[in-house]
């Protein structure tokens, strides 16, 4: 076998790992995450991860379907989440409703569109939102890493406040209500199950 053949096999041997691997999951119509996030009140001290402060503000569970996933490499965010997932419960997580919504992540927002309302754009935003995923270790980060499109994800943590020595500082939202700028929720992620 000569090394053109080897590395023609090879190629194509990649591309389908890729293609299937990264591929979103379907599930068929119907509410696959049903329940609401969970937050609680807590009295948990601050820690320190990677050099910055990291203050629980409340905890957090919840299980809901991966709308779409962003990985982030450059910028101070990134020291701390490397992956963004944009996250969709109740209607937001039927594909009868999402075969009807566009959905994109960019510079750290989750964006939608629709041509016609498969439901209300209020039900849209309180049941769909972009999270900021801090890993509590190597392993979390790996699974975060490696989430698709469609899978649902269980996890547990803390909606969290951040600040570094220099007064650089990044805040969850406390709430499932609100839009734009500063409605991502910023989670410590200690549990994950994915499926």
């Amino acid at each position: 076998m000569n090394w053109k053949l080897i590395f023609f096999v090879t190629l194509i041997s990649y591309g389908a790992y890729q293609h299937f691997s990264h591929r979103p999951v379907t599930h068929g119509e119907g509410v696959i995450a049903s329940h609401l996030p969970i937050q609680n009140s807590i009295s948990q001290t601050s820690f320190k991860l990677n050099g910055y402060s990291i203050t629980p503000l409340k905890s957090f569970e919840m299980e809901a379907r991966v709308l779409s996933a962003k990985s982030y490499s450059i910028g101070r965010e990134a020291d701390l989440s490397p992956i963004d997932l944009a996250l969709g419960w109740g209607p937001m997580s039927d594909e009868a409703v999402l075969g009807k919504v566009d959905i994109s992540q960019s510079n750290r927002f989750y964006y939608w569109h629709v041509d016609e309302f498969p439901i209300s754009r209020r039900e849209i935003e309180m049941n769909s939102a972009n999270m900021h995923m801090i890993p509590a270790d190597a392993r979390i980060e790996k699974m975060l890493k490696s989430v698709r499109p469609g899978e649902v994800v269980k996890l547990s943590g803390y909606l969290v406040q951040v600040n570094a020595s220099d007064g650089w500082h990044w805040k969850s939202s406390l709430t499932r209500e609100d839009t734009g700028n500063g409605a991502c929720e910023v989670v410590y992620v200690k549990e994950l199950v994915v499926s």
